[in-house]
């Protein structure tokens, strides 16, 4: 019988003092993890840790040097050439030997803002099952918090990292949330959390609703929600290590 991709949830401290892992992930999220003997991971290092955290709480199936993990493929750096199917064919040959895989992120759900979709697509082609396994998404978390419209949105990733094209971006994002009645949710490399609200606030009309999450899931984690107007009279300091979620709303 083929084996199952399980996308394993990651807690959302990377970079961060750790939480309790119990306190964020499911007990049976746990339990199933600590059964899997092969992994699929952006960085074996950081499924390791991840790991040791899961032993605290249930016995792994294997001793963790035992367990195989296998970091997702990446194309050459400036190459736009896709992986190559055989590659993603390697990874999956223990489904279809039978075996149950994990595949996990650095931080939250597995292939949400995540290369691990490409993996996901493939296992598909291939016939094997996926099973998304509950646990915590930021985009998700940010956009409950933000009061903002959780009927219609979406997330468009990372803005450009000049200043121009990203004010360019912004205007671009809030004239189709002004259009669509949606809000679009960014996200941004942690030390440029301030470059984007800076900008955000310099470009966005003061009647357009800008929502800030940090730290989600973190005990210093925020979220602050309101008019750019508000946000130009209060300013917000922004911390260059924790990750944030960008979202807006444009009336």
């Amino acid at each position: 019988m083929t084996g199952t991709l399980l996308l394993i949830p990651n807690a959302l401290d990377l970079g961060a003092a750790e939480v309790p892992i119990v306190d964020v992930l499911p007990a049976g999220v746990l339990q199933r993890a600590a059964a899997l003997t092969h992994w699929v991971a952006e960085d074996a290092r950081s499924a390791r840790a991840f790991l040791k955290r899961v032993a605290l709480h249930f016995p792994l199936a294997l001793p963790l040097q035992a367990i195989a993990i296998e970091e997702l493929p990446r194309s050459r750096k400036g190459s736009r050439e896709p992986v190559p199917a055989a590659a993603w064919s390697a990874l999956l040959q223990p489904a279809l030997d039978g075996r149950d895989i994990g595949l996990i992120s650095e931080a939250g759900l597995p292939a949400v803002a995540d290369p691990g979709a490409l993996l996901v697509a493939a296992a598909h082609a291939a016939g094997i099952p996926v099973l998304a396994l509950p646990g915590p998404s930021a985009l998700l978390l940010a956009l409950a918090a933000s009061g903002l419209n959780g009927q219609s949105f979406a997330f468009v990733g990372y803005p450009p990292q000049d200043p121009a094209a990203r004010a360019a971006r912004l205007r671009e994002l809030e004239a189709l949330s002004r259009r669509q009645g949606q809000t679009q949710i960014l996200i941004e490399t942690p030390y440029r959390n301030a470059a984007l609200l800076a900008t955000a606030l310099e470009a966005l009309a003061p009647a357009t609703r800008l929502s800030v999450s940090c730290g989600l899931t973190l005990a210093e984690g925020w979220t602050r929600s309101g008019p750019v107007a508000t946000w130009r009279v209060r300013p917000q300091a922004m911390p260059d290590r924790l990750p944030a979620v960008f979202c807006l709303l444009a009336s």
